[in-house]
């Protein structure tokens, strides 16, 4: 991702991926369980923001919302940002927002609308449907109660990281080694990993030969505390 590449339209996304996703307010489901009272995933000393540079470049032009990631922000534990940035690949750039109190729902990062899901590919490199990080499944109140997640919200989604992918390669790329570490460590576990298909339906993984078995999401173990 270079300045002499194709660049996207980044007011035409943002506006493409604006669906609620769930149909209540998630983050008054999970701030009661943070001891800062935040959203986890508004909270900067649990989920840094990443946006895409030419991202950046549209965002700071229209918002004072966001500023580049010092390290210094999440007061109970500075880090050193060039630890956390020498993890990020270089068409992603690591950000900071005012708190959620401030927040502006229309400038929000591709990433914060995202959350706590991202595109999975499969080991033969096709992009199907949603998945997430586990190691917020302690944290993410929709990770325990995905069938809440909205079809407008799904959609959304999908059709943002088609385009995306369109685009830029290395961002495919990313999230296949990040699906590839995701199926690792459910492969650990022994469990299947649940995805939110793109054809509408739900599924467990099969985390060694990707096999498929459609489910229904409401019967998914919930993760403490929202068991």
């Amino acid at each position: 991702m270079d300045n002499d590449s194709p660049q996207i339209d980044f007011e035409s996304l943002l506006v493409g991926f604006n669906a609620s996703t769930t149909p209540i307010d998630c983050g008054t489901m999970c701030a009661p369980h943070n001891p800062s009272g935040k959203p986890f995933c508004c909270d900067i000393c649990h989920a840094v923001p990443v946006a895409y540079k030419p991202e950046w470049d549209y965002l700071k032009t229209r918002t004072t919302l966001w500023h580049l990631w010092r390290g210094d922000e999440c007061s109970d534990e500075p880090m050193n940002p060039d630890d956390l940035l020498e993890e990020t690949p270089e068409h992603l750039l690591l950000l900071s927002c005012k708190g959620p109190a401030h927040c502006e729902r229309e400038f929000r990062a591709t990433s914060c609308r995202q959350f706590p899901f991202f595109p999975y590919i499969t080991s033969d490199f096709r992009f199907i449907g949603l998945a997430h990080d586990w190691e917020f499944e302690s944290k993410c109140w929709i990770l325990s109660h995905m069938e809440q997640v909205t079809p407008e919200y799904r959609q959304e989604f999908i059709k943002t990281f088609d385009l995306i992918f369109s685009y830029w390669m290395d961002d495919f790329d990313s999230y296949a080694a990040l699906s590839e570490e995701v199926r690792e460590h459910y492969l650990t576990i022994r469990k299947r990993l649940p995805l939110l298909h793109r054809n509408g339906s739900d599924y467990l993984v099969s985390p060694k030969n990707e096999t498929m078995k459609k489910i229904d999401l409401k019967k998914l173990k919930s993760h403490a505390p929202y068991d």
